[in-house]
């Protein structure tokens, strides 16, 4: 019953440890848990063997301990767990597209001096450089930059 108690504290102290370096990066209550539960499980080798025999364990641990975590790194087991794509895309980069100066459309909103207007049977959100414009007012974009369509009425 003893062995079982000794290797279980050190074995949930090391699921711990890992856990703490793979999943919950930063040193958080997991880690010092994990660390707890293994320092106990040393004191309990400790006062339960003779000395020599506690030696080895606390030997033992630290080797199993120190080779599990090389070898968790090394093997690439958790390679899956990590998120290997990007995105390399931007929001709205084709928002503006088949859209040019001079195009007529028609304000669906209030444009104060932000508002919905339609181009090409679209809805966009668009900004006024004359001001208020009322919903059904015919515009003109006048100005395309930055992702931002300028209209007139």
């Amino acid at each position: 019953m003893t062995w079982f108690i000794l290797i279980a504290l050190l074995g949930i102290g090391l699921t711990l440890i890992l856990t703490e370096i793979l999943f919950v990066p930063g040193t958080t209550i997991i880690g010092i848990f994990g660390l707890l539960v293994s320092a106990g499980g040393v004191y309990y080798g400790f006062v339960s063997f003779d000395t020599g025999t506690a030696w080895a364990i606390l030997t033992v641990t630290l080797l199993l301990n120190f080779s599990a975590l090389v070898f968790s790194f090394r093997s690439g087991v958790w390679n899956k767990f990590a998120l290997a794509d990007t995105i390399k895309s931007r929001s709205f980069d084709n928002r503006l597209e088949g859209l040019e100066l001079g195009i007529e459309g028609i304000a669906v909103s209030d444009i104060k001096p932000i508002g919905k207007a339609e181009f090409l049977d679209k809805i966009y959100e668009v900004k006024s450089d004359s001001g208020f414009i009322r919903v059904g007012t015919k515009l003109i974009i006048t100005k395309l930059e930055h992702n931002t369509i300028i209209v007139k009425s």
